[in-house]
């Protein structure tokens, strides 16, 4: 339950982090910004586990800037999947 929760504020921050580190306006929701955070914190640990210096259970720095750089580039896709739904 506590890696269940960490994991959801990882997200978070990771979320808010590349939000705030993206040149311009974002078109997201703050719940939809949480999930670009997780599905890039998710990503920074698997490439941290191929790697050999992290692992899913434990995002370390390697995963956590890899989670940030995904989340950037996550975040006009997600941007783009929402703006198709309106």
């Amino acid at each position: 339950m506590i890696q269940i929760l960490g994991f959801l504020l990882i997200g978070v921050v990771i979320g808010v982090l590349a939000r705030v580190l993206r040149p311009g306006r974002s078109g997201l929701s703050m719940g939809a910004t949480v999930g670009v955070g997780l599905v890039a914190a998710l990503v920074g640990g698997i490439v941290a586990t191929l790697l050999g210096t992290g692992s899913l259970d434990e995002l370390d720095f390697l995963g956590f800037v890899v989670a940030v750089i995904a989340a950037i580039v996550l975040i006009p896709v997600a941007e783009g999947i929402a703006g198709k739904k309106k």
